[in-house]
């Protein structure tokens, strides 16, 4: 059974990935867990941890788009999910479908690319000329 209609990646996303798998080697299956199990909590059964946040002030209304700081991963041996590993994603809520934006490590980078998430939003709805 999946849990959403479609689960996808960005280009940028997949290169954020791609760095990250370097250094930690569980990141794949951790990713698989994530969603298996807190994505499914958030967005299906509408249960909140307080490890899935809102990104609120981009103008756009649709997608919503998310940034998660619960995501554990066995590569960090006992940091559980506060690994300081955060994922941005966009979920598209009627068509049930997960976009990948950005991933990052806190210890290289503090926040969000706010540029990437508004870059990938206009690419979607372009502001009419």
């Amino acid at each position: 059974m999946t849990i959403f209609k479609q689960i996808k990646n960005t280009d940028l996303f997949d290169k954020d990935l791609k760095k990250l798998l370097k250094r930690f080697r569980s990141l794949e299956d951790d990713l698989e867990v994530f969603i298996d199990i807190q994505l499914k909590l958030f967005h299906k059964i509408k249960q909140d941890n307080g490890g899935i946040k809102q990104i609120t002030g981009l103008k756009k209304e649709y997608p919503r788009v998310y940034k998660a700081t619960k995501f554990a991963c066995k590569s960090l041996k006992g940091k559980g999910g506060k690994s300081g590993l955060r994922l941005i994603y966009a979920y598209f809520e009627k068509e049930d479908i997960i976009e990948f934006i950005e991933m990052y490590y806190k210890g290289d980078q503090e926040n969000e690319d706010s540029d990437r998430i508004k870059e990938y939003l206009s690419s979607l709805f372009p502001d009419p000329q």
